[in-house]
Formats: C-alpha cells, structure tokens, sequence
C-alpha cells in the first residue's frame, strides 16, 4: 500500500542534513563578513596610517628649523681712545640686555667709579664667532682709557660686546622660538619635567595606556565632575606642534593625537622627542607673539640664559607647562608660587633635590623680571624698514621671515636713543598750537665704514608707517650748496676759498623770454666776498654766480655720482631745487664726512644662516678716496667748521658744541617748509628733516628746526673732534689776495691746495713802533693772546681749524651771531 505523504515527515527527514549546510553557511558568512570588514578597516587604515606617518615627518621636521629671523644691532666695539662716556655705555649694556651684578656673570656688569666690570657672552659674527670675555674697561675723559682682561693680566687694544637684539621678523605664525640642543638644557629640567608631566616617558610606546585607564576610570567614576588627564609628553608635543590650531578636546581630535604620539615614539628615539618638547613647548605669551621653547622663556621670563637658572625658576618653568596664561607670574604671582613649590615637592619627592634645597627655593622670591627681557618684535620700525629694503634683492619677504636667520646690521642703540629722545624733545619745544604737527626724518652714519647707526623716520617713532627718513622726498635747499663749491674746488687753478665773488643781484636766462632772479634770504646784497663767506653765510646770489661758472651739468652729475641722486640740470639746481630724503642727502654728504671716499652707506653688515655661519657680507668695498678728491673734501670740511663758528650755524658754538669742531650746512626750502642740516664730527654724520606733511610754511629755519635736533643729538651722543688732515693743504695767511704775515692786520687765514697759493707779499701795514721818553723802541713784553685783538681773531681762526694752542680756543661769544639760513 502507497504510503502517504507527510510534509512533516519531510521536514524530520531532512533537519540534520540542513542544520549542517545553514551552520556552514553561517560560518562561511561570519568569516567572509569579518574579511570584508577587516579588509575595510585596514583598506582605510594602513593608508590613513601612511598618510599620519607622512605628515609626522613633514611636520616634525619643521619643528626642527622653523624659527623667527633676528635682527641685532652693531656689535660694541670697545678700543683705547673710543669716544665713550659712562651713560651711554650703560645704555649699550642695557640694549643688549646685561644685567647689573658682579661683572663676572656672562651678561652681567659692574662698575665703581671709572671703572667697569664686563663679562660678555659669547656670539657669531660675520667674520666669525668672537668667544665671551671678562673684561675691566676704564674711562676717563669721555673716553675709553683702557681695557684688560678680568685677571689684569693682558692690556687689550680693542674687544666687542655681543650685540643688542632689536627686532624678530616672524614667518606666518607669531612664535618666539630659540633652538637648544637636548645637552644644552640643565640636567635638572630635563629630570624634573618627566617627574610632573611623565614619570613613565622613558618606557612607554607614545601613549600611557595604564594611565589612560586610570583616567577613564575617574572621570566616570566622578560623573564627570573630575577630569583627569594622561597624556604623556610625546602626546602634548603631538597636540602643540602636529596637529596645529585648536584646543577643544574631540574625540576624533584625541584619536589622531594618540595615532601622532605612537608613530613619533616608533619612529624617534626619547632623545629627540624630548629635544623637540623642550624647544615647541608653549610656555607664554606677549600681545600676539607666543613664547615657544624653554630657551626663549628663560630669556623672557627671567632675562638669563637657560644654562644659569636656579632650581626655583626651573620649577616655576615645569609649572607653568600646565597653563602659561593661568600660571602667569608677573599677573598670577600667588598662584604661580603655589605652582612652583608644588613642583619642587615633586622634584624632592623623586629624589632630584635634597630637603634643604626644597625649603631654600620654596622660600625664595620668583625670580620674574619685570619686563619681558631682548624680545623685540620690533621696537625701531624705521631702521627695520630700512633693513627690509636693503636684504629685499637678496632675499623674498617669504624666505627672510621665520627662516631661522640673523640679520647683523650697523645700528648702534645708543645713537638710536639719542636720536629718538632729540626728536621727541625738540618737536614739543617748536609746535605751536593752531600750526600743522611737525615731524622729522633724520639718518646718523659711522664716518668711518658707512654704517647707518640709527633711523628716525616720523615723531611716533615707535610706530611703523611713513617712514620720512628714507621715503619722504622734500626740497634740500642749501643742503646743495656745498657741492657747487666743491666743484669749483677742484679747480686749483681757478678757485680758493680765498677767491673773491660778487654777490651782487644776478639774473639768469632760463630761455624763451624767461630768467631767473634769486635773491638772499635777508634781502640784501653783500659786494665782493671770499667762497668761504659766501658758503659760510650762504649767500645765494653768489653762490648762484659761482655755480653756473662750474655748470649745473657737472652739479648734476657730480650728485649722481656720489649719491645716485637724479635731477634735471637747471639753474635752480645750484639753490637745492631737488626733492630728496634724509638718506640720501646721509649718501651724498657720507663723500665729505669720510675725507672723500664714495663710501655706500649700508644697514646690514651680513647675514647668518641659524648654524652661525656667514651666508651674504655687505662689507664696504669703496676704494679709497683718491687725492684729489681728499684735499677737495677736506677744503669744503674747512669751509664748513667755518659755517659753524662764524656762519648760519653759530648757535652749535652757544651750545657748547666747539669741542667737537663740527663742520655743518643749514638748508632751508622756500618759505620755511623744510628745515634741514646736515653735519658731521670725526665720527658721526647726521642728516636731519623738520617740517609738516602738509607742505605747509613752518616758520623755521635751517638753524631753528633741523640743526635743532641735531645739536640736541650731540650733546649726548660720544664723538671725537673733527679734525681735518692738512695733508695736500697749504695753509695761508692772505692780505688783498697776496700770502703774507700772520698777524698782519686785515688778513685772513686759508687753506689752499698745495702748490697753488698766492705769491708771497709782506705786510702791506707794519705796525708802530712804541718808543721810551728818549726816543729808544720799547721791547713789548710777551704776548700772551690777549693783546691785540688782530691777533686775537687770528688765533681764534687757526684754532676753529685745528691749529692754535687749545687752552686759547674763543668762547661762542667772541664770534658775533649771523642771520640764519
């Protein structure tokens, strides 16, 4: 019988074969599934992996060089005779940031009386690297007298103080950094961050994974009122330095930190993960400008070098790595103690300070200074701007800022200060209410190389923006006169100083029906004068007669050539018809005050890549001068102490200024607006601008505006004596244009190119002879310079040019004042 079908029955029939084909499909999903989805997870994370590792190299190596390009000032060169005195020395000190101590200290100073304890700290050059010094330096006299070692074993003819920073040129972020090397940072820094960041950082892989727990557990635990951290150090300079802007904690955030700190700690050794904390590590902040690593916040905390920390700063330094802002000593200074000593209980506690060491510094005073330290960004924006123009051929803006450089310039801090105080001074004794604000742009120079010492470009002189020393372009006036006489100078043949010239009205044809009539500033016409009277008292009729017999061409020219100076060669030109800046007319009186050298004047001295190493040298390669054009230079510098004892510029006499025996020219432009003088001693040259930036009338003149700043300049600035070399120079005593006696009554005495002096007459008038009540010649006693006042105006001229007994030298009130110009 058929036995009937059952679906029942199938289905018993056929559960143990099926249970075993689904539990192997099961499996054969299940395994398939975690292929899938671990090939998906390592299709995205080996690559992701690559990429992190990738961007871990990149960017850890710009850890490793990417550093602000500093910028320093002339380097203090201390030499026997320098011309030096006890507050500007100080000021050089303080520039460069030495403290006041025992002298003995690098970077510290001492003195008692004339004598000063110096202990320099070694730096690079551009002609090398110059290696500290202790030194015992004496002055006297506003002078430097002597130099020694510390011991007082070795008499130095010279040595050089490390320079003064005065500004950071920052790349695309604003971090104040200084590269240390891992051996450089004092054992007990390096020692007590891994006691309170990271006791386990010579072992762990990156990441505290022990540690990360324990912190999950509390914050759990606590319901999230308590927050406990884990990273390690490696994690914090993976957060500060790799993963860029931004401190809110996500978790993806978190994530790529920890995958950060495990691919530095597989592919670096502790050493160098370390050398690159203690150089990013953020520990404070001045205005926009963080202060990365612990080398530029010793400086900046405690204006020392890293290596001369006590134990309390280094604790207070560990102690702030948790928050620089929160910890800030100068603003937080109880919360900061209470850090600090917090630190040193870690540090007593792992053994690396001994119980009487933790009571010593838990006591002491924080150690803060007051300040910031030599952290400038940029505290002197006119000579930086300068400096920027300079390095500009050489050197992008994208590779010169943040590149690690140091730029070497000539600027000298105390000059600068001197400049800036003149400025400020002088322009509030001259404003008048209801008048446009005055300003000033003004340039000083080393005479000697053509360093520019110091750059005031506007009344607001810590501010940037226009800068008028370099950029502003106004009527020199004046300023040019003297080169019109140098032109006729170099005509032995032709022209002295003696020469006489009318100075009588003069018109100029200027062509097509025009001409040119100048007139003096005072209105009148003098008759016949000597070259050094028309240029002292700056006569423009004459001076205007004399140039167009050299011809505005060769004035032109002559310009071009020393200063790179273009202007149209006309008439006008003899009376200063050019707009120029304060440097450039520094360039083209630099050929005077050098004794005739076309000499460049130059900010930068050289560059450093951040090894120390010289890359680009601007040293001066002028050659020197050639004899003619000394002995023409040096009889313009005679013509131009005379402008200063008897001429436009007499009132430096009034101001004590005949020590220096300045030689100078006074410019004023029409109807006042701009004031000028530029003049020179035997070291400095300074150019100097007053007027308004509305081109309106000031009221001034040469003598009341511009020579104003500069005397105020040089009344504190050190500087020796001009004194002009007579070499080439035959000098003369001159009656109606013949050589004759000294002391014959009416004569003058001059400089003459050698071999082209008058002829020699003698005295046309001898004086009479004094006779006894018997007829017999009386034998006048000896003359002791105050007898005759003939004599007397002689001897004041030999000794305004250098010769003369210096203990007969005239006061300022033996000269009667001139009209002003």
């Amino acid at each position: 019988m058929p036995r009937i079908h059952d679906e029942d029955d199938d289905l018993n029939d056929a559960t143990p074969a099926a249970d075993a084909a689904d539990g192997t499909s099961w499996r054969r999903r299940l395994l398939i599934g975690g292929l899938a989805a671990t090939a998906l997870v390592l299709g995205f994370l080996i690559p992701y992996l690559l990429y992190l590792n990738h961007e871990v190299g990149e960017r850890f190596g710009q850890l490793r060089w990417q550093i602000p390009t500093r910028v320093y000032a002339r380097p203090l060169l201390l030499r026997q005779g320098l011309a030096m005195d006890a507050p500007t020395l100080k000021a050089e000190l303080d520039a460069a940031g030495y403290r006041p101590g025992d002298g003995r200290r690098a970077g510290s100073y001492a003195h008692n009386g004339a004598t000063w304890a110096i202990s320099s700290r070694g730096y690079d050059d551009v002609d090398g690297r110059v290696a500290p010094m202790a030194l015992t330096v004496v002055l006297q006299g506003d002078q430097v007298t002597s130099i020694r070692d510390s011991g007082g074993r070795r008499n130095l003819r010279s040595a050089r103080l490390d320079p003064a920073r005065i500004a950071t040129l920052y790349g695309q972020n604003q971090e104040e950094r200084r590269l240390v090397r891992i051996e450089e940072v004092p054992e007990l820094l390096v020692t007590g961050l891994q006691a309170v960041e990271d006791r386990d950082f010579n072992h762990h892989i990156g990441i505290d994974v022990g540690g990360m727990l324990r912190a999950v557990f509390v914050n759990v635990k606590s319901g999230g009122d308590t927050k406990q951290g884990a990273s390690t150090l490696t994690q914090q300079l993976a957060r500060s330095g790799l993963l860029g802007i931004g401190k809110e904690q996500t978790y993806s955030r978190k994530f790529k930190e920890i995958l950060y700190a495990l691919l530095l700690d597989a592919r670096y050794d502790k050493r160098t993960i370390l050398e690159a904390y203690f150089n990013q590590v953020d520990l404070g902040q001045r205005g926009s400008q963080s202060i990365r690593g612990v080398a530029a916040a010793s400086e900046f905390w405690f204006g020392k070098e890293l290596r001369d920390l006590s134990t309390e700063q280094i604790a207070l330094m560990i102690g702030m790595v948790k928050g620089p802002s929160w910890y800030n000593p100068r603003r937080n200074p109880e919360r900061a103690t209470e850090r600090r000593n917090f630190v040193l209980g870690e540090m007593r506690e792992t053994g690396l300070i001994n119980d009487a060491e933790y009571q010593r510094a838990s006591k002491a005073p924080l150690g803060v200074t007051p300040n910031a330290g030599n952290l400038a960004a940029n505290r002197f924006p006119a000579y930086v701007d300068l400096v920027r123009k300079q390095l500009a051929r050489d050197y992008p803006a994208d590779q010169l800022s943040g590149a690690g450089l140091s730029v070497m310039t000539g600027m000298a801090p105390s000059a600068q200060g001197y400049a800036e105080a003149a400025v400020a001074r002088t322009l509030k004794s001259l404003s008048v209410k209801g008048r446009p604000t005055l300003q000033s742009g003004l340039v000083v120079t080393d005479v000697h190389n053509g360093d520019v010492l110091a750059v005031v470009g506007s009344r607001e002189f810590t501010e940037a923006g226009f800068n008028r020393a370099v950029d502003a372009r106004r009527p020199v006036g004046s300023l040019l006169k003297p080169f019109v006489y140098l032109l006729a100078l170099a005509q032995p043949d032709q022209w002295s100083l003696a020469s006489p010239i009318s100075d009588a009205p003069i018109s100029v044809g200027l062509g097509r029906g025009r001409n040119w009539t100048p007139g003096n500033s005072d209105g009148r016409s003098h008759g016949s004068v000597a070259l050094m009277s028309a240029l002292a008292q700056s006569y423009n009729q004459a001076t205007v007669r004399l140039g167009m017999q050299v011809q505005p061409q060769r004035l032109a020219s002559l310009i071009r050539t020393l200063a790179g100076i273009e202007a149209p060669p006309q008439p006008s030109l003899i009376l200063g018809a050019v707009d120029q800046s304060p440097y450039a007319m520094a360039q083209l009186y630099q050929f005077l005050a050098s004794g005739g050298e076309i000499q460049p004047l130059h900010a930068v001295r050289g560059v450093l890549d951040a090894q120390g190493r010289a890359i680009k040298r601007y040293d001066s390669d002028a050659p020197p001068a050639q004899k003619g054009d000394a002995v023409a230079a040096r009889l313009v510098g005679n013509a131009l102490q005379y402008v200063v004892t008897s001429g436009t510029a007499h009132a430096l006499m009034r101001d004590g200024l005949g020590r220096l025996a300045p030689a100078g020219k006074t410019g004023t432009s029409n109807d006042g607006r701009d004031s000028w003088y530029a003049g020179y001693t035997g070291d400095q040259l300074a150019v100097v601008w007053v007027g308004n930036d509305q081109n309106l009338a000031t009221g001034l003149y040469g003598a009341t505006g511009g020579m104003r700043v500069w005397s105020e300049i040089f009344q504190h600035l050190p500087s020796a004596p001009l004194r002009l070399s007579d070499d080439g120079i035959d000098w003369r005593w001159i009656q109606d244009g013949q050589s004759t006696d000294p002391g014959c009554p009416n004569a003058r005495r001059f400089p003459f190119v050698a071999g082209f002096a008058p002829a020699y007459q003698p005295c046309q008038y001898a004086p009479p002879v004094e006779v006894d009540e018997f007829g017999n010649p009386i034998t006048p006693a000896p003359d002791d310079g105050s007898s005759n006042p003939l004599e007397r105006a002689g001897e004041a001229i030999r000794n305004f040019f250098g010769g003369g007994d210096p203990a007969k030298r005239p006061s300022p009130a033996d000269t009667p004042p001139r009209p002003t110009q």
